[in-house]
Order: C-alpha cells, then structure tokens, then sequence
C-alpha cells in the first residue's frame, strides 16, 4: 500500500524480497501511515535485538527529518541541518552520576563535537571542555575522539550543563528548542533511617535531582526536613527504590503531601506598622499597600506609586522583599500566595529610627494583614486524568471519580474498551493506581499529567487551614 511497484509485483504474483518489504515499511514508517509494533521483554532480554534491528531498519535517519531549529542571541529563529561541515549544535538530554564522573548525554545536531575542545553552553552563556567522550554500548564505554551530525554519545566533565541544555561553537551560538519541565505537583518529607546515612542521602538526592530534571529536593524551613517533590506516587516511590539499590541508602518517606496554593478575590488597601523602642535606637518602618488579584501564572508583582519622598528609594526595595517572604511562606495556611499585585502607594519613615530591616517586618505585615482582608482562597492542583478500562467496569470507575471530586470531561468508546477523561483533585487521587486495578480485575490503566490549579471547596479548605494551623 506505500508503493505501486510492490502492489503491480504482488498483483502479478511475483515474488516480494525481504529487502523491498523493508524498504516499503520504512517509507510508511517516515509518512506516519505506518506505527510498527514489536513484543518483548526489557526484564527479561526477549525481543531487545529484534528492537534496535527495527529502529535501525524503519526509523529516519537524522538527514531523514527537517533540520533542527534553534534561537539565535537577537532572537531569530534559524535551522541547523544534520551536516558535519554546519557549526556544531547538540542538546544536553540526560545526566547520570557515574563512577568515573558525572555523564552528559548528548545528540549532536550539526557539526562535529571535538574531544579536548572549548565549547558553549549557550543555555547558561558559559565555557565549558570537553575532557572525554565516550559511546555507551549496554555496559561498554568506548572512548572516542568526536561526536559528528546525528550521534548520540557521553562528555565527562562538563560542570555547568543540565537536562536540556544546548551545548555550541562559540562562533555560532544558538539555543536549541529546550524541554519543558513541568513544575512537580507531589512531596513527601525523606530521612535516613540511621543518622550515618545522613551524609549517603544528601549525596544521593543531589545525584538524583541533577539527572532528573523533574525531581526536587528542599529543605523545609520550618520543620527543618529534607522534602523532594516529583510528579506523582510512582516518581517518587522508584526514586527512593533507587536510593537504596544504586547508593545503597534506606530512607523513611513520610505521607505524601499536595502543593496547594493560596491566593486572593478581591482588592483592599492595609498597613503595615513596625515600632520598636528599646533604650537607645529604636525602629520604625510604616507602609501602606493596596493589593489587588493578579491575572493567572503572574506570581507575585510588585509596583511602587511613591511620590514626594514619603517614604525613602532605599527602603523600597526591603519592603519589598518583606511582602515576597511574607508570600512565599504562606498566610492563610502556609503555602505560597499566588497571583497577587501588590501596589506600594504611601507610608511614613523616622530620621534616626527607620532602617532596612524595619521596612522589611513592616512590608511582611502589611502583606499579611492585606491577604486576610482580600477573601483569601485555597488552590489545589487539578490532575488531567485519563483512564482506559473495558466497558463492563465503565459504571464502577465514574462513579469512583466522582467520589473523588473529579469533573468528567469527555468519554469514548473503542473495541470494548471504554476512556474517560476527568479533572480530579491530585488529593484525592493518592492511590488509585491500586484502586483502579482492584475496580477492573487488573485490566484498567490511566495516566495522569498536571492541569490547573483550581479553589478548595469551602468544607475542604476550612479542614486543611485547620490542620496546618495545628501542626504550626
């Protein structure tokens, strides 16, 4: 069907070679008008040959696709095609901590990538050196002398690239299209189970989170544990899995814990007042703010309206900063606020007593008072949530969403098989990979990605604010 000459040879009754079927699935397989599909076993080693025979045999070669495009410094879009004698383009797409140091994978694009030579990492505007670079077969490291258009291969060295950098001739920079890395929606507090692997579990998390772009560590202020933050249960628990198998690390990992969000649904003005006198030099810090809700994915936004000196251009920027901590920390139940403008318009300041310090704990307060005045909500992440099951199970999976909160918002059947697509609170969504499978007899599957983030009802808010004001 891809080739008239095949369908004439086969029509006539002739004998079809190996190689012309070969030929023809490559050419359906380059149009998109063919998906080949092969069984195997990575586990067990059954059908990984047949595998890589088949990318090699059906898959385009580089110069079988449009060249690559990429951003130059001024902002103009170019294309680098997979050329030796093009400046050397390639993209940083996976770390690995390695016995022997630190491994960047890397796809070179155009040119020819040097051992021993100086490049660019245009991502970040730094020089780095390729010091070795090797092509991984299975467990075999081969050291080679380059990389050219097309290969795939492994610098040792490099410092500053991470996932998704784009590494270049100084002549020619270029920004190759970078990948996006979602913000994670799910954390868990980790520690070691014995105070000697303390130091073993810091070193394997920053291994971690440098190979996986999509995994965070961070120390919480508060309670002071470590948390890592990933992209759902299953990130998370084959993280720490790996903890312990490649670092030989056993860790505790606390319940799972949402990212929720705070924010604001109407305007108001506050102020904030700080005044302290002690003996001596006191301080004094007063500001007045009008906060108002911002438009969505704005974060937080700052703008001062202070005419005639009111209060001094010093003591803006603290203030500032006070508003943004205060923020960050969380008000209504200790999470970030989000989408809020805050707008600085008057305040007051003493010669002796005011100092930078002063005007920070005064912004910080009149945050805190504006937010609890500005009908303060919670968000919660929204999961897109899309799960395939046989149609005899159809009835008990919607209605088990719908127990979870969840928004149905499509469905469609196909051979039996039945997809609902659903916006389901990522709270109520812990465990139901187990669920799901209990629910269908082990046929059912679904898959999960970040959405919106949306407001708590009002009954599960008040529960969370209450809880986390407890443990405060």
């Amino acid at each position: 069907e891809t080739d008239e000459a095949l369908i004439e040879k086969y029509l006539e009754g002739e004998e079809i070679t190996e190689d012309e079927i070969r030929e023809a699935l490559r050419k359906g397989t380059i149009e998109g008008r063919i998906v080949p599909m092969l069984c195997g076993s990575a586990f067990k080693n059954k059908g990984v040959q047949l595998l890589l025979d088949a990318v090699i045999d059906y898959l385009p070669a580089p110069i079988d696709v449009p060249p690559i495009q990429g951003t130059m410094p001024k902002g103009e879009t170019v294309e680098r095609v997979a050329d030796d004698e093009a400046p050397m383009s390639a993209l940083a797409f996976k770390i690995m901590a390695d016995p022997y140091g630190r491994l960047t994978f890397l796809r070179v694009y155009s040119g020819v990538l040097k051992k021993g030579s100086y490049v660019l990492n245009s991502t970040k505007d730094k020089k780095e050196r390729i010091s070795r670079l090797i092509v991984l077969k299975a467990d075999d490291r081969i050291e080679v002398e380059e990389l050219r258009a097309g290969d795939l291969g492994a610098a040792v060295g490099l410092k500053h690239t991470i996932t998704g950098d784009t590494i270049c001739d100084e002549e020619s920079p270029i920004i190759l299209e970078s990948l996006f890395i979602p913000e994670p929606v799910i954390s868990v507090a980790v520690e070691p189970k014995t105070k000697q692997d303390m130091e073993k579990l810091s070193k394997a998390l920053q291994s971690l989170s440098e190979e996986d772009p999509t995994f965070r560590v961070s120390i919480d202020p508060e309670t002071n544990q470590t948390v890592i933050a990933g992209m759902g249960e299953l990130h998370l628990e084959i993280l720490v899995d790996r903890m312990l198998r490649e670092f030989k690390v056993e860790a505790n990992v606390g319940a799972p814990q949402v990212a929720y969000r705070e924010t604001i649904r109407k305007s108001v003005q506050a102020e904030g007042k700080f005044i302290r006198q002690s003996g001596g030099k006191g301080q004094y810090g007063h500001v007045i703010v009008e906060l108002e809700p911002g438009d969505t994915g704005s974060g937080f936004e700052f703008v001062s309206k202070i005419v005639g000196g009111s209060v001094p251009r010093e003591y803006i920027s603290p203030a500032e900063q006070g508003m943004k901590e205060a923020c960050e920390s969380g008000i209504l139940a200790g999470y970030p606020v989000i989408d809020v403008k805050v707008t600085l318009i008057d305040g007051s300041y003493h010669d002796v007593d005011s100092s930078e310090m002063a005007f920070k704990i005064a912004g910080s307060m009149a945050m805190r008072n504006a937010v609890m005045k500005a009908a303060p909500v919670l968000l919660e992440p929204m999961m897109k949530v899309e799960v395939e099951v046989p149609e005899d199970f159809l009835g008990d999976v919607m209605g088990d969403l719908n127990s979870r909160r969840g928004q149905i918002e499509g469905m469609g059947s196909e051979d039996g098989i039945a997809k609902v697509t659903a916006k389901v609170p990522l709270a109520e969504m812990f465990g139901y990979a187990t669920d799901i499978r209990s629910k269908t007899q082990g046929r059912g599957i679904f898959s999960m990605e970040f959405n919106t983030y949306d407001e708590v009802p009002r009954n599960v808010a008040e529960a969370i604010i209450a809880k986390n004001q407890g443990n405060a």
